[in-house]
């Protein structure tokens, strides 16, 4: 008799908990699964507009022999393979030294090293544009010190447009990662940096053999995130370059959004395009940590 009074006053406890998480669970379902079901049902058809026609593989096979996605997947990796380890390696150094207890002035050089994090991305973009054309503040810096004796045209040359993005994504970034690496410090214990001082351990020894070590959980989070924003890089080609010059910064994010709205609207494409974007940031994702776990 216990026993049932106990299932007679859990169900209808039951009842409000799914009566609370249902319409949640309908407008996950309506605004999240319905869209990637439909996506994938895209990725098997040509559409234009509201005409379907559907082609199965068509897409995916037309996306083998697509140069411009096979030029714009390589530009992904190449800011990915420059910018990422910059961008980790970079955050990783400035928050040694900001977690110096007797750095002058460390809550100012903490915030202003984050603000570009919060700035808008279409603003911040808009300035590195004006900042990096012929006439701007960049080549006028350059002129006056004397590393060039003409302005360089950052923008319009394909290893400087390319750098120009790199330097972009790296400011805006860099004091994002730098602020998990601050968290991570303060979890480190004092006693490991006074074991490898009083064994005789220099500030580079310090951060590379005792200070890395602790962080590797930080760093694997970090450098996943930084490899997904990459491979979704969208913003900054747009605003700053444009994907050009020649598709030389063109990616593939952009590629996804010229074939949805400035080509010929192939939804179904993009849609291709958009999975197997999904499946590259997945596998790169699992590889990474895999490498993480053997190296513990």
């Amino acid at each position: 008799m216990n026993m049932q009074n106990t299932i007679r006053k859990k169900r209808p406890k039951n009842q409000q908990v799914w009566g609370f998480i249902g319409l949640s669970l309908v407008f996950s379902s309506v605004f999240l699964l319905y869209p990637i079901v439909y996506s994938l049902y895209l990725s098997l058809h040509r559409m234009q507009g509201l005409q379907s026609v559907f082609v199965g593989f068509g897409n995916y096979l037309r996306m083998l022999q697509d140069t411009i996605f096979q030029k714009a997947l390589l530009n992904n990796f190449i800011f990915l393979i420059f910018q990422v380890p910059i961008m980790v390696l970079l955050g990783l150094l400035l928050a040694f030294v900001l977690n110096t207890p007797k750095l002058v002035g460390r809550s100012f050089f903490k915030l202003a090293l984050f603000l570009p994090c919060v700035t808008s991305l279409v603003s911040y973009a808009v300035l590195f544009k004006m900042m990096f054309q012929i006439g701007g503040i960049v080549n006028q810096g350059l002129l006056n010190i004397g590393l060039i004796t003409q302005p360089l045209d950052w923008l319009n040359n394909p290893l400087l447009a390319k750098l120009t993005v790199i330097i972009a994504l790296c400011w805006r970034w860099t004091g994002y990662n730098m602020i998990f690496y601050l968290a991570g410090l303060q979890n480190i214990s004092d006693d490991t940096l006074e074991a490898a001082a009083i064994d005789g351990a220099n500030g580079f020894q310090k951060f590379f053999f005792v200070v890395i070590p602790q962080l590797k959980p930080v760093i694997v989070f970090t450098t996943i995130t930084s490899t997904i924003g990459t491979i979704q890089l969208f913003d900054e080609v747009v605003n700053l370059t444009g994907g050009g010059p020649s598709n030389e910064t063109l990616t593939v994010a952009q590629l996804i959004y010229n074939h949805s709205f400035v080509y010929t609207s192939n939804f179904g494409y993009s849609a291709t395009l958009s999975w197997v974007l999904v499946i590259i940031i997945a596998l790169l994702s699992v590889i990474q940590l895999k490498l993480a776990k053997t190296n513990q």
